[in-house]
């Protein structure tokens, strides 16, 4: 095992697919020579030079273009968008062509590309460089999304989606990029579509995402300290594909669900979630579904009122504590 950071994790993934496959290319605003603005892609130039390792024009546009057209032609490009807000930019050909080409080729052209981006908020850059959008990409069909939590995910479910036949969405929290943790050495490789129970608890079930994560382990601390109540915390790692098998058999256990979203609430991935239970499990219940998120307003950038704004620790305490009580 190496102790990397989250965002040496993402170059250590680039490296481990690029090695093995030769078909796999990188391009992006100022991911070759600079390493990436959040500095995610530094020694990929160096190790594997600039045919496969592409600076790109300031052009959303262009950047996922060009990867589509080279996913069609045998490629396996990971392309980087460097904010995930920009994703409005170039949704047309996200949403309308990326994501519905292999559907309306009939399978005669897939399209095995990855979009990276750098997601969420808690770094205060304001209203247009802090939203969450995991739940725009979850909406489209044809897509699948991946937010990982911690280094080792990163690593792991990168490679994933970079073997997978179908495009992926790969969010990456930008405020977790200093964190470290263990990451497995050599080939790691962590399949799409099955979530994490980091811990096991009798009383409730709080099902967290990216950097809602760790907040979600340390609220179970508090909760079990200071309140005696016992938490099961699941990672869900991706939302498309969902793994609701995971969810259902904790939830059955504990009957009840908590959920802690970035994004805000409105039509957040959450919503569809405790959808989903509630038709499965709904006499499994002993209480409310309860949802902690970020309001539906956009994000500002004075530190204080982010952080107001943004599921908190104290928030996922307080909200389990009501529903437990």
């Amino acid at each position: 095992m190496a102790k990397l950071s989250y965002r040496e994790a993402v170059a250590a993934a680039l490296a481990q697919e690029m090695r093995r496959d030769p078909s796999v290319v990188f391009l992006g605003e100022d991911v070759a020579a600079a390493g990436g603005v959040f500095k995610t892609t530094e020694g990929l130039l160096d190790e594997f030079g600039p045919v496969r390792v592409r600076d790109t024009p300031i052009s959303e546009q262009a950047i996922l273009g060009a990867a589509m057209g080279a996913a069609m032609t045998g490629l396996r490009p990971v392309a980087e968008i460097m904010f995930s807000d920009f994703f409005a930019v170039c949704w047309d050909i996200v949403a309308n062509q990326i994501a519905k080409t292999r559907y309306m080729t009939n399978g005669q052209c897939a399209l095995p590309l990855v979009i990276r981006s750098a997601n969420g908020g808690g770094s205060r850059f304001g209203a247009q460089h802090s939203q969450s959008v995991e739940n725009w990409a979850m909406a489209v069909p044809g897509l699948k999304v991946v937010a990982p939590s911690n280094p080792a995910d990163v690593k792991g479910l990168l490679a994933a989606a970079i073997r997978d036949p179908d495009p992926v969405l790969f969010f990456e929290q930008k405020s977790l990029y200093g964190t470290k943790g263990e990451v497995p050495e050599g080939e790691h490789v962590v399949p799409l579509g099955q979530a994490n129970v980091l811990r096991e608890g009798d009383d409730v079930t709080i099902v967290a995402l990216a950097a809602m994560v760790p907040k979600a382990q340390k609220a179970a601390d508090v909760l079990q300290a200071e309140h005696g109540i016992s938490a099961t915390v699941i990672d869900l790692r991706c939302l498309v594909p969902l793994d609701t098998s995971t969810v259902f058999k904790s939830v059955s256990a504990t009957g009840r669900l908590v959920t802690v979203e970035e994004n805000p609430r409105l039509c957040g991935w959450g919503a569809e979630l405790s959808s989903l239970v509630s038709e499965e499990l709904f006499w499994d219940l002993e209480g409310p579904i309860v949802r902690i998120t970020t309001p539906h307003i956009p994000l500002p950038s004075a530190d204080f009122l982010e952080d107001a704004m943004l599921p908190s620790v104290e928030k996922i305490v307080s909200g389990v504590v009501e529903l437990v009580d």
